[in-house]
Order: structure tokens, then sequence, then C-alpha cells
């Protein structure tokens, strides 16, 4: 375990949820392609995935402490969809489940495609903004919240 100080400092942030977005997407769409698309066009600076319920036929997964996607054919539920959502870089992890009920999770990847339906309601704080810089301690690219100045 490592002894490092948290950057930046790890304190809460008290935001208002002001909006939220339920929407539907279609067969044959990309889930992570369409995430994308809504956070840049509703110019989404700090969002969370509140649910999601859906089928997909493909899934796209980067698995954890791997550097490639995965991917697997089949018929899979969404089981959860969760993360956070910014302009400024998401960080969105999926868990699906086959027809046995064996469960597959890790970083939602593009390659992600509907099979039915994928019901989605996200949230939108906008008081606050996600960034995403560099934590020294492990070199990824961690979130960093701030509340926005006031005009």
């Amino acid at each position: 375990m490592l002894n490092a100080q948290p950057y930046p400092p790890t304190a809460p942030v008290v935001s208002t949820m002001t909006q939220t977005y339920s929407f539907r997407l279609r067969p044959g769409q990309d889930l992570k392609k369409e995430l994308d698309t809504f956070v840049h066009q509703e110019r989404v600076e700090a969002g969370a995935v509140l649910t999601c319920v859906g089928s997909l036929t493909d899934v796209s997964l980067r698995l954890a402490n791997q550097t490639e996607s995965s991917l697997w054919r089949g018929h899979f539920e969404i089981v959860s969809l969760v993360g956070t959502l910014s302009t400024n870089g998401s960080h969105i992890h999926l868990l699906v489940s086959d027809s046995t009920g064996r469960t597959l999770g890790g970083h939602l990847m593009e390659g992600c495609k509907i099979y039915t339906t994928a019901e989605l309601v996200i949230a939108v704080m906008t008081d606050i903004t996600y960034a995403r810089e560099v934590d020294p301690v492990f070199g990824y690219r961690e979130l960093v919240v701030r509340k926005k100045r006031r005009k």
C-alpha cells in the first residue's frame, strides 16, 4: 500500500443535480459512441449515469489492469452501467450477463452494439465541472471536481 497523499485533495464537492435526461438507444447503435455524442451535444461538464437497462449483441470492454479492449459476441443483458460523464473525459463501467447469468464487466469501450434497446437516465450537475488530470502517484488521468465560478 502506498503512503501517498491524494492529489488533489479528495474532499467532497457539494453540487445540485439540476437536469436529467431520459432517452432510448435503438438496435445497432454503439453505446459508447452515443453517450459521447450526447455529452458533447449537450455540453455536459459534469454528469452521471443514473440507470441503464437494455441488451447488447457485441460487448467491448477494457478489463482491469489491461491496456487493450476485448470483444465478446452473443446476446447480453445490461445489468449495470455506471460512471461520470464530461466533455473533459468520461469514465464509464459496464456490467453484462449472458443467457446463463454469468457476468462480465469492465471499462466501456466503443463496439458495444445495442440488440433491442438501451434505456438511459443521465443526471447533469450544472454548478460543477469534471476534469481529468494526471495523478502523480499512479500516472493515470483521474477525476478532479471543481465548483464553477459564478458569473
